[in-house]
């Protein structure tokens, strides 16, 4: 049973590797993505943001209503980064994990804002043709469970 299970276990690293060009996914290389990503959103770079993207994502803002191809999400930030105006994001932790084959990664972030404070941004990330690509981002108010009810209060209009 042992020589099955390491049997099975060197195969799966085997076709890992395989399907990832030989080398396991790197966190390092995610981090610089994600990272670029962020620092072409503030310094409201369109072209190496977008670009940064898979052609079939979406991001999901932190309003009910913000769920953005990336069409959409690029028509609505183009007039703001055409007049040189970003939105800066800091991460401050990030964790990363990979799937068996090495061609996705999923992350949860820590991120830092002047305007909304602590915010949590989570994503997937697609390798594909030698490169990492975001595919999916989801960003979201930090909201302490002591302040929820107060919060939960103001958006059903019940409180606040």
């Amino acid at each position: 049973m042992k020589r099955a299970l390491s049997a099975g276990a060197i195969l799966g690293l085997s076709l890992a590797l395989a399907c990832s060009g030989g080398q396991p996914p790197d966190v390092a290389d995610v981090d610089r993505v994600i990272d670029a990503w962020h620092t072409a959103a503030s310094v409201a770079d369109e072209e190496r943001y977008f670009g940064l993207m898979t052609s079939d994502a979406v991001f999901l803002g932190t309003d009910p209503g913000e769920r953005w191809t990336v069409e959409e999400f690029r028509a609505y930030a183009q007039p703001h980064f055409s007049q040189g105006r970003g939105w800066t994001y800091v991460p401050s932790e990030r964790h990363v994990m990979f799937s068996a084959d090495g061609r996705l990664a999923w992350f949860d972030e820590r991120l830092e804002s002047e305007k909304y404070g602590v915010l949590r941004g989570t994503g997937v990330l697609r390798h594909a043709g030698g490169e990492w690509r975001l595919a999916h981002y989801s960003m979201t108010f930090a909201v302490p469970n002591a302040a929820a009810p107060d919060v939960v209060a103001r958006i059903r209009g019940d409180g606040g």
